[in-house]
């Protein structure tokens, strides 16, 4: 019998598939997309580690883009270019949002500081639900808890945006729909009732003592850079922008989102667990009102059942004349 090795190299040639080096490429980019998306995990943790979550959209964004550029490669220029088109339109409408969210408070309508506290005195028996919390709960590893799940928020959602983008480019299209329907919702409502948190009533005399206290689990983990650049990030944004309170409102749109792709209990449960723990911290942080967060919730709820629906309704009606005996069709049929 004729051992392979001494068979001539036309032979072993003759043997492999025709796709081989193909394949081999393949696997290299595939090598190398790993290698450099590992790269990119390593540096985001390091970077959080040692100046906390990121909380600025332009820096969020640059991660999750070098990410998908990295999956890009080996896929040829149409992949690069479909990348950009997706992403950068997106980019830009998230981006004006940051920037009118910020002159919203400027606009001379009046800020409501009262009515946010009067109702949620009147949800909880005469009692500020903040205060008492703050009263009554400051264990260190909560504080850590808190400072984790409030931080997240900045990084969930692009986070949820970039896995969709890579595996369903159809629930990525939908979730971005829903991400700045929420968002635009949000914005107009700060607009017509800019709102004052219960950290800005305290310290306005309006209310007893409430601390601001969203970062103070970095300086229990010793990340004091971490807190300074939250607390940064805090002060650069319209300061009454209250309600509805948006962080409740993307961690209930997540959970809303992600559920029926959610295949293990776990999954769910860390889902509905994340989207009940954000009001909690918000409140016990001096953050937001309980009613703030209860309209959060709302909003999101709304923004998930009616904009698909919407989306439909509008399809369907672009569709229509083009169908009709009078329409687009019939009228190129004519001049054909």
């Amino acid at each position: 019998m004729t051992s392979t090795a001494t068979m001539p190299s036309s032979s072993v040639q003759d043997t492999l598939p025709a796709d081989a080096p193909d394949t081999l490429r393949s696997a290299r980019y595939r090598w190398l997309r790993w290698s450099l998306s590992a790269v990119l995990l390593a540096g985001f943790v390091a970077t959080c580690a040692v100046r906390g979550l990121p909380t600025d959209r332009l820096v969020l964004l640059g991660w999750v883009l070098a990410v998908l550029a990295v999956h890009a490669l080996g896929r040829g220029g149409a992949a690069l270019l479909r990348l950009l088109a997706d992403w950068l339109p997106l980019a830009a409408l998230l981006l004006l949002y940051d920037l009118s969210r910020g002159l919203a408070d400027g606009l001379g309508a009046t800020v409501h500081v009262t009515e946010p506290a009067d109702a949620d005195r009147w949800l909880a028996g005469g009692v500020l639900p903040t205060v008492w919390l703050q009263e009554h709960w400051g264990a260190e590893w909560w504080a850590v808890v808190a400072s984790l799940v409030y931080s997240s928020h900045f990084v969930v959602t692009p986070a949820v945006l970039a896995v969709l983008w890579l595996r369903d480019r159809d629930r990525w299209v939908g979730y971005a729909r829903l991400v700045l329907a929420l968002s635009a919702a949000g914005l107009v409502t700060y607009v017509l009732y800019p709102a004052a948190p219960p950290w800005l009533a305290a310290r306005d005399g309006v209310i007893e003592q409430v601390d601001r206290i969203s970062s103070s689990g970095w300086a229990v983990l010793g990340l004091h850079k971490a807190g300074a650049l939250l607390d940064s990030g805090q002060a650069q944004v319209n300061q009454v922008a209250a309600v509805p309170s948006l962080h409740t409102a993307f961690a209930v749109l997540t959970a809303l989102v992600l559920l029926p792709l959610a295949a293990r209990l776990w999954q769910r449960l860390a889902l509905v667990g994340y989207a009940v723990t954000m009001p909690v911290v918000l409140v016990w942080s001096g953050e937001h009102y309980v009613v703030d967060t209860l309209l959060g919730a709302v909003y999101a709820g709304v923004v998930w059942a009616v904009v698909p629906r919407l989306v439909a309704v509008l399809a369907q009606a672009f569709r229509r004349p083009a169908e009709q005996p009078g329409g687009v069709r019939s009228a190129v049929a004519a001049s054909d």
